[in-house]
């Protein structure tokens, strides 16, 4: 018999499935030139992002300021 433990692990399990299978994608047109810095943005970067509009750097900034609280 399924402790306790197991219930509840099973329980987040399926919240954990159900909220993965209602997110959605963004699927916008990616932009051709970074919004910030005005480089260009590689093709395989846009493609393997949908809607992406900042070039790597850029990207990386705002992901150290976003952890920073900057």
């Amino acid at each position: 018999m399924a402790d306790i433990a197991d219930k509840a692990q099973s329980q987040i399990d399926n919240a954990l499935t159900a909220a993965l299978s209602n997110a959605t994608v963004y699927r916008g047109k990616s932009a051709l030139y970074c919004c910030q810095c005005s480089d260009p943005i590689p093709q395989a970067r846009r493609d393997a992002i949908p809607g992406v509009s900042l070039c790597v750097d850029c990207q990386e900034e705002e992901e150290q300021r976003a952890r920073h609280g900057l």
